[in-house]
């Protein structure tokens, strides 16, 4: 990934943040024939031993899973807060017309060594953490107790675990950096005139760490 060195991510809980707040990734692998994607939602450890640890599942009817050694490269990649830019945001445009669209986001590159983990009791945890993370918010939280035992296994059977232990981490934050101070708050304003707080807040932010 293309990173010019005014958008780099590089601090651990900001790399960590976004995964975890966007935890849908897209795993990215490459076999014989060609490049492949799945979109999975993925738990991320990254104090596991020695190295950050990504962990997910597939279909067993995916054949992604057989397709892959343990210890082939993969990569899965986190896309967090995106959004258009006009340039009619910005007041200098009004002045000197020497501004053109852009887009601004977040995104992490996950780069790691895969391992394919066909067991019950791996897949079961899994399933169990991410069961009990994205219902935390819910009135009633769904759990696996609630079904039977009998479907419950059948379920489990049906999905293969996979494991990535993460070599390195990349991240990137596009947030009108490289523009001056007023068109950066005319982004601010923009986007929030249009309800894009989250993007606001991130753009609003960056200027904070600038002392704009």
């Amino acid at each position: 990934m293309y990173i010019p060195r005014h958008f780099a991510t590089t601090q651990p809980d900001e790399l960590q943040r976004i995964i975890q707040s966007h935890p849908l990734g897209v795993l990215v692998t490459h076999g014989a024939d060609g490049l492949d994607a799945n979109h999975r939602p993925f738990e991320f450890d990254p104090a596991a031993g020695e190295a950050s640890v990504l962990t997910a599942q597939v279909a067993r009817a995916n054949p992604v899973w057989r397709k892959c050694a343990d210890g082939d490269a993969v990569m899965v990649v986190f896309r967090s807060l995106e959004g258009y830019v006009s340039p009619n945001w910005y007041p200098s445009k009004h002045e000197a017309h020497r501004q053109v669209p852009t887009w601004n986001y977040e995104v992490v590159h996950a780069h790691g060594r895969i391992t394919i983990r066909d067991d019950e009791k791996f897949v079961r945890g899994v399933v169990a953490r991410l069961t009990r993370r994205h219902e935390a918010d819910e009135p009633q939280p769904w759990k696996m107790g609630d079904s039977a035992p009998e479907y419950i296994d059948m379920m489990l059977k049906s999905i293969v675990g996979i494991e990535v232990a993460v070599t390195r981490l990349e991240g990137k934050s596009k947030l009108s950096q490289s523009c001056e101070l007023r068109d950066r708050k005319g982004v601010v304003d923009a986007l929030r005139s249009r309800w894009d707080e989250a993007l606001a807040q991130a753009v609003e932010k960056e200027i904070g760490k600038s002392g704009g």
